[in-house]
């Protein structure tokens, strides 16, 4: 089958395009045949050795796919040959099969492209969670969103906006804010070009956020969680500027704040009932038309190392798709 290829731990440009065998399953897996595969930061980490799990080598990266099943392990009784599915695969997406374990795939729901399907549970999987579950996240709460243009930023903009928050969007540039106010966030900030925590107490009429969404990290970190509201939450969501910020614990103190992980991965592996749960009603809501994924790019299965480049580099508006099939 082609597909890309990882022969050793690197940048996106040590990545190639050429052929791996077909997966062979196990007792309580199922074949897919990848229709898309979504774009998403852990991938990055994935080809650099860099995250929680490192896969042997050679693999292709690539961790949340949209496809058909195509073969079926001897245990495996939820599902036939044929039936479109979306999976949680961690590895191995950007290539025309994978084989995944059944308790990480779910029914993809008529009506919804495969495109979408691939591109939904990473964000809005960890958004929701974030928001929901974490955050706990009110009607009438104002929600700040740091690298809101993002795929997970977004995702918490337009989440934010349906769950009823003020949504203030954190960005670094005029076209991505604008953007972030297509989906629905009330206020922006260039980051670039104001400084973040007078910004915040202007907009909040010197409250603060209640609930701050950061899967950025770096040094913005600091001066957003000092514009926190009282029992604020300050959500704990990735690094994606690379730079892991150090919080001085005096400030969860004063403000009387939380700082709330949020591993998404680990919580749909731990607590799959209500991992599940939130991925049916988030299905829910697109079938509903209430939120819609921003697709920044498509791209075809050779093009793949590109699409992590153009997300390592931050760069990618909304989210980013590898077509296979």
């Amino acid at each position: 089958m082609k597909a890309i290829i990882c022969e050793k731990f690197g940048m996106p440009e040590s990545l190639i395009f050429g052929d791996l065998p077909d997966p062979k399953i196990n007792s309580n897996q199922v074949l897919i045949e990848v229709a898309a595969c979504g774009v998403n930061f852990p991938d990055t980490l994935i080809i650099q050795g860099k995250y929680q799990f490192k896969p042997d080598l050679p693999f292709s990266p690539g961790g949340e796919v949209a496809g058909k099943v195509i073969d079926l392990g001897e245990k495996v009784k939820n599902y036939q040959i044929g039936d479109s599915v979306l999976a949680l695969c961690g590895w191995g997406g950007f290539a025309e099969k994978v084989a995944v374990d059944v308790n990480r795939i779910f029914a993809l729901p008529k009506g919804i492209p495969a495109e979408i399907a691939a591109t939904t549970l990473y964000t809005y999987g960890t958004s929701f969670h974030a928001l929901k579950d974490r955050g706990k996240l009110k009607s009438g709460e104002t929600l700040l969103v740091l690298g809101a243009a993002g795929g997970v930023g977004l995702a918490a903009v337009e989440l934010g906006k349906l769950m009823g928050a003020k949504v203030i969007a954190v960005a670094s540039s005029q076209e991505k804010l604008e953007l972030c106010r297509e989906k629905g966030a009330t206020a922006t900030i260039n980051y670039e070009s104001e400084d973040l925590k007078s910004r915040i107490k202007e907009l909040t009429n010197g409250n603060g956020a209640d609930v701050i969404f950061d899967p950025v990290g770096g040094h913005y970190s600091e001066p957003a969680f000092r514009s926190i509201a009282w029992k604020g939450r300050y959500l704990v969501v990735g690094f994606a500027n690379g730079e892991i910020p150090k919080i001085p614990l005096n400030l969860p103190l004063l403000k009387g704040a939380s700082i709330v992980g949020v591993f998404w991965g680990q919580f749909s592996k731990l607590e799959q009932e209500k991992s599940t749960e939130n991925i049916f009603q988030l299905m829910k809501m697109i079938r509903e038309g209430k939120i819609k994924q921003h697709i920044g790019k498509r791209y075809p299965l050779d093009e793949a190392p590109e699409a992590l480049r153009t997300m390592m580099d931050r760069k990618m508006l909304g989210k980013g798709v590898v077509l296979v099939k």
